[in-house]
């Protein structure tokens, strides 16, 4: 009965590990880590944009917000197809990002053209006091 008991144990631990090693693939499955690297890179560049006056915070702010938007659809398609994103909806999204690049790049030189934006003004050190 003791063989059997542990038998039945490492059979449940066994797969239980192989389940957990299975959900850290899909999570860091290589063309949804593409996707949401690129969407994060964009942000950075949308938010460092603002920083050097380049666009207004509020064009970061809208450009960010598309960002969001193509990292939950990235999500909801992995949730839709077991964990991972096909090679269509890589596409997809890629596009999609394809499109707040430009509008970005088309901020920038719309913002140069007139001028330049104001840049951002970071926070006061020492928490403003």
């Amino acid at each position: 009965m003791k063989t059997i008991n542990f038998a039945l144990v490492t059979m449940i631990f066994a797969g239980s590990t192989a389940f957990a090693d299975k959900k850290e693939f899909d999570k860091n499955h290589p063309r949804r880590a593409q996707v949401v690297n690129r969407a994060n890179k964009q942000e950075n560049k949308n938010n460092a944009a603002a920083v050097n006056g380049k666009i207004t915070d509020k064009q970061a702010q809208k450009l960010d917000h598309q960002d969001q938007k193509i990292k939950k659809e990235e999500q909801s398609q992995a949730a839709a197809n077991g964990g991972h994103i096909t090679k269509q909806e890589q596409a997809q999204d890629n596009r999609q990002e394809n499109k707040v690049t430009n509008e970005r790049n088309n901020m920038e030189k719309r913002d140069a053209a007139a001028g330049g934006a104001t840049p951002a003004t970071p926070a006061p050190a020492g928490g403003g006091q």
